[in-house]
């Protein structure tokens, strides 16, 4: 099968490389795409070296999947002439998430909605994508009424610059470093904590904590779903953490609880209050899972669920969910050469 990703030399990119053979996904022949600025330049993937080329040259050499991660404009720029050409495109970007007519798709939930004639596929926000795969197995059981959340982002979901900052800021702090280093924030992130997430929009929420709120309803299905939410940069590598408040329709038993998250695809339960075992980013890193734990009765309302979620945001919330949507195309049939 023959593989495009789009933005391989990227944060996200080369991960998806990595996931890709991690998983052992059948690629016969790998076509990595970057911007004009690193065309002719090398990828390595299962120890092999790839040159990367144009967009234009990719669109030529027919792949039957592309996996992009380079940006919402360069999305809606080059994956409708990707998909023109018959080539299925999943996408990491903003770009198709909230337009009506693609799918937004996390598979352990809504992959059924899939059908051939999807040729651009929205991978969903890193923060939303490890909430619903913890929250809808109760979603099912108990229907989720309203969701109140607040994040704890690692540097890595705004990329390589902002990873450079923190070091650069660590080092000048903790080695006397004289380097220049990048700021992607406009404050340190070091030893700080950012409440702002992409940019503020008129209703005073950032764009990142209305992607929460939008793309839940979107992929579960269920536009009466109440979200209300706050993310924050935090100085973490390794994964996104996520406090997250539940109120049901229903009441709950906080044992089936705790069987339906230990039995839902793509969920850990680690909630050890004894022993101290809960999730944590530097547990979650390189890991697929979404990590589940301090489990809790909300005293101040009935039928009502504190739980705290931690996932590697460059994986489950970006690179692997993209793959596994891959996965499912291949394994039923709804790729063009399958």
């Amino acid at each position: 099968m023959k593989v495009a990703v789009v933005g391989a030399t990227g944060l996200v990119g080369t991960k998806m490389l990595q996931v890709l053979a991690e998983r052992n996904f059948p690629v016969d022949e790998l076509i990595p795409v970057a911007s004009s600025a690193s065309i002719g330049k090398e990828v390595i993937y299962k120890g092999k070296g790839f040159k990367v080329v144009s967009a234009e040259d990719a669109i030529a050499a027919k792949p039957d999947v592309a996996l992009f991660s380079a940006g919402g404009s360069t999305s809606l720029e080059l994956a409708p002439k990707f998909a023109a050409a018959g080539i299925t495109v999943i996408d990491n970007s903003s770009a198709w998430r909230m337009d009506p007519s693609k799918k937004l798709v996390v598979p352990e939930i809504n992959a059924d909605a899939l059908t051939k004639d999807d040729k651009i596929i929205a991978n969903p926000n890193c923060s939303t994508i490890q909430m619903v795969v913890a929250i809808n197995p109760l979603h099912l059981k108990y229907k989720i009424n309203r969701i109140v959340v607040s994040t704890y982002q690692s540097v890595t979901g705004t990329g390589k610059k902002a990873v450079d900052q923190l070091m650069g800021e660590r080092n000048k702090l903790v080695k006397g470093s004289t380097e220049e280093y990048p700021m992607a924030y406009k404050y340190p992130i070091d030893l700080n904590v950012i409440p702002q997430i992409d940019v503020f929009l008129d209703n005073g929420y950032t764009k990142e904590e209305m992607k929460m709120v939008n793309e839940t309803k979107k992929i579960m299905r269920d536009e009466s779903i109440r979200v209300t939410a706050t993310t924050v940069r935090i100085p973490v590598m390794g994964g996104h953490s996520e406090s997250v408040n539940i109120e049901f329709e229903h009441e709950f038993d906080m044992a089936e609880v705790k069987s339906l998250l230990s039995n839902a695809p793509g969920v850990l339960l680690v909630d050890d209050p004894a022993t101290q075992q809960y999730p944590m980013p530097k547990d979650a890193h390189e890991r697929d899972e979404v990590f589940v734990g301090r489990l809790r009765r909300d005293e101040t309302q009935p039928k009502t669920l504190n739980m705290w979620i931690v996932s590697d945001n460059l994986r489950k919330g970006a690179a692997t969910n993209a793959v596994q949507i891959a996965e499912y195309l291949l394994r039923t049939k709804l790729l063009a050469n399958s």
